[in-house]
């Protein structure tokens, strides 16, 4: 006989048996007394055993169905057990965020706390990586992507703009010589950032300053390092009003030169294919992203008009 009736015939056996009664069975599984009696029978007929007997309009079981009784209902627990778990996990699948790395840390990770304590219930995992998502093969929620916005195929939606400019430890020696910014930029050593989109050559051209060599100077990959080297003293480096809030706002580092134009470009971008919005915790995080990059943008205008 195929499983999946035998399974049936030990659930509505199991249920009489809890209950002793047909019709309180069969309002639990939500069907007629006769259909769980046929239910019974039918078991009985397959094992070759009476089951249950009759005693004062009740069901009592006999000796065999007090042993099938034990290994159903035990069986059935862990069944049903099972199913809760997956039930949970399901409901409780984590939401993950992968996310640029100097983006991650600099920006990202002091302002999650308040997102986690709105949402307790939410389990987010960040992925820290420069490696961009391949959706169909991997189980990311969400991307928050350094770039142009130019990724075919997945919804793209822009998290917030970026100002690069020179900045530098108010120590740096040169710094003194920030009126005369040529004198000054001849002094400096220049901390480049390999994998950002602002350029020192395309700062200085901007600013008219063709005569100094933009090639010497540190290189550094990531943002949170070349930020770390200037604010050691090392040089001054161009890179992100962003990232550097925090910095700008407790003085380890400032602009060099606040009187001159910086390179602004819309830099991060929150990406995914668009079934993924109609998650409820992807929702929630995208609607927390824009308070919070709503505050930062006017914090970061402050930021400028100050300097």
């Amino acid at each position: 006989m195929p499983a999946p009736r035998t399974m049936n015939m030990l659930v509505y056996f199991e249920c009489v048996a809890r209950h002793g009664r047909l019709a309180t069975a069969a309002d639990e599984l939500h069907v007629t007394p006769s259909a769980v009696s046929q239910q019974l029978k039918s078991l009985e007929q397959r094992l070759g055993v009476k089951l249950f007997r009759r005693l004062n309009r009740r069901l009592v079981l006999t000796e065999a169905g007090e042993r099938m009784f034990l290994s159903a209902n035990r069986a059935l627990k862990l069944l049903r057990r099972a199913e809760q778990d997956v039930s949970l996990k399901r409901r409780t699948r984590p939401l993950v965020v992968r996310v640029a790395p100097s983006f991650g840390w600099k920006w990202l990770m002091p302002r999650l706390p308040t997102f986690i304590r709105a949402h307790p219930d939410i389990d987010l995992h960040v992925d820290a990586t420069p490696e961009l998502t391949d959706f169909e093969r991997e189980n990311v929620d969400l991307d928050i992507r350094y770039g142009d916005g130019s990724w075919p195929g997945l919804t793209v939606e822009p998290l917030t703009h970026d100002l690069d400019v020179p900045l530098c430890s108010p120590d740096y020696p040169p710094f003194a010589l920030r009126e005369r910014p040529i004198e000054c930029l001849r002094a400096c050593r220049l901390v480049h950032t390999v994998k950002s989109s602002a350029k020192w050559e395309d700062w200085l051209a901007m600013n008219g300053f063709f005569e100094i060599d933009s090639g010497p100077g540190l290189r550094f990959d990531r943002t949170f390092m070349s930020m770390e080297a200037a604010k050691a003293g090392l040089g001054v480096v161009l890179d992100s009003v962003s990232l550097a809030s925090e910095e700008l706002k407790d003085g380890t580092l400032v602009p060099m030169f606040p009187a001159l134009e910086g390179i602004r470009f819309r830099a991060y971008w929150l990406v995914c294919p668009s079934p993924h919005l109609r998650r409820r915790a992807v929702e929630l995080f995208r609607e927390w992203l824009r308070v919070e990059v709503d505050q930062f943008e006017e914090e970061a205008a402050a930021i400028r008009i100050s300097r």
